[in-house]
């Protein structure tokens, strides 16, 4: 059954993810690939869509609006402003965003101080040399860093919020 469901959905989901990866300027492989995995969670807890055809059209409508969102917030490595294109202000401000939360970095728990000083390195360390330098597995280096990166949200909280009223 499910297999002669995806047979059956493949044609439909290459047409759907073609003409809204043009739109979106997203890879058509990319959606069809986000929309079989979303597909498969569902029938994998017992969820089929009712009514598949028209579930798969906005499920890559979904998707679409997704990658356009990731797309407009993410922004490559080396898209920064050169320093030397910024005035004295900003220099000053940027040194002190540096300095505080390398500030907060030092004042975390445990391992998290070298593990986030890793990761924050200039050298740009992988994964499989971050756990090599710490001595640690490197599975458990993404549960490790969503634990220091959750202590660090809760330390700079505060310092954040403080800035002044929004909206």
């Amino acid at each position: 059954m499910t297999h002669d469901l995806l047979t059956t959905l493949r044609p439909l989901l290459t047409a759907e993810a073609s003409a809204e990866a043009h739109a979106t300027g997203t890879e058509a492989g990319d959606l069809e690939q986000a929309v079989w995995l979303r597909l498969l969670e569902r029938l994998d807890a017992d969820r089929p869509p009712l009514d598949p055809p028209d579930w798969l059209r906005r499920a890559v409508r979904a998707e679409s609006r997704r990658s356009r969102r990731t797309t407009r917030l993410e922004r490559p490595y080396g898209t920064e402003p050169a320093t030397d294109d910024l005035g004295p202000e900003q220099l000053a401000l940027a040194a002190a965003r540096r300095r505080a939360l390398h500030d907060a970095v030092r004042r975390l728990p445990g391992r998290c101080p070298r593990l986030m000083e890793a990761l924050l390195s200039p050298r740009d360390l992988t994964y499989r040399e971050i756990a090599g330098e710490l001595g640690i597995s490197q599975g458990s280096l993404g549960p490790e860093r969503s634990r220091c990166l959750g202590c660090l949200r809760r330390l700079l909280t505060p310092e954040v919020a403080a800035r002044g009223a929004r909206g």
